[in-house]
């Protein structure tokens, strides 16, 4: 119990930080910011995904967590958008980052801090890591690019191929599968490699905090009405239905108990990761209902992960 507590505080603090930053900066916020965003997608978050899956154990992860969690976040996702279709009318340009912000958590920055303390091992979450990025982002991606596509004439007439494989190839999925080959055939940098790319995996967790907490700074919640619907029934099945189906999942599908349970669950109930809003912002989508939900679940996950971990600990 206070290892969850620790690791969202920190969380917290992080994104205290970056709202801090904002406002007794404000002659340097908008430059802090655009330059953060690039750093964060091109440099330091693909070197952590590579130091993580690196140094992973592929055949433990790959097991049954990963699984787990590549079905549950497409249930979940799925389930939202023919929910948001359906009932809310939701535009279908809209759809996909809102799917994403119900079903994409963030298992770096918060995972594996909350698994190392609840749990005692970084698996649960290094394989929610691996269907993540190599299975469901690279999904997600496709989608935002072909909707970028349709919505910016001015990329209409590129071929679609290429537009496609751009999304899919982008650092940090490059990265991460280059890590797991690492994994794989045990292979491993030197020394002198790996310290300098693991410093700069270390930088990208409270980056991303600060720069998700930066544009917060302004922001009233809710203060758009047109994505109100949508923003509530996110943080719904973010908080609520996920958990749900990962124990579901976990209980009944795979047989686990126990602190293997435990892992599944806590690993589900995170809240949204910063990188949906970061991807959204990539393809010029609409960020409205990833910010909100992602700021939602930051706070709201918190008694979640807490009931989780007292009720199956």
């Amino acid at each position: 119990m206070q290892g969850v507590m620790q690791g969202f505080a920190i969380v917290l603090i992080l994104i205290g930080a970056g709202l801090a930053t904002a406002k007794f900066l404000p002659g340097k916020r908008q430059a802090i910011s655009t330059g953060l965003t690039p750093l964060i997608f091109y440099i330091t978050n693909p070197a952590l995904m590579f130091i993580l899956l690196a140094d992973a154990d592929l055949g433990l992860v790959l097991g049954v967590f990963t699984p787990i969690a590549l079905l549950t976040a497409a249930f979940t996702g799925a389930l939202f958008a023919v929910v948001s279709k359906v009932f809310l009318k939701t535009p279908a340009r809209h759809l996909p980052a809102a799917a994403m912000a119900t079903s994409y958590v963030n298992a770096g920055n918060i995972g594996i801090p909350l698994a190392l303390y609840a749990v005692g091992s970084t698996t649960p979450a290094v394989s929610v890591l691996i269907a993540q990025l190599l299975v469901i982002a690279p999904a997600y991606l496709c989608m935002f690019a072909l909707i970028s596509r349709k919505l910016n004439p001015e990329t209409q007439d590129l071929p679609l191929g290429p537009t496609i494989l751009k999304s899919i190839a982008n650092p940090v999925t490059v990265a991460t599968a280059i890590g797991a080959c690492f994994s794989f055939f045990h292979l491993k940098l030197p020394e002198v490699l790996h310290a300098p790319l693991e410093m700069l995996g270390n930088a990208s967790i409270p980056l991303l905090l600060m720069a998700f907490g930066m544009s917060l700074y302004g922001q009233k919640p809710l203060a758009e009405k047109e994505g109100r619907p949508e923003v509530f029934l996110g943080v719904a099945f973010k908080v609520l239905i996920m958990p749900c189906v990962a124990w579901v999942l976990g209980r009944f599908v795979f047989g686990l108990e126990s602190m293997e349970l435990m892992g599944v669950v806590v690993m589900a109930a995170l809240p949204t990761a910063q990188n949906v809003l970061l991807f959204s912002q990539q393809f010029s989508l609409k960020p409205t209902v990833p910010r909100e939900v992602i700021l939602a679940s930051t706070f709201l996950s918190i008694p979640v992960a807490l009931l989780a971990t007292f009720l199956l600990s």
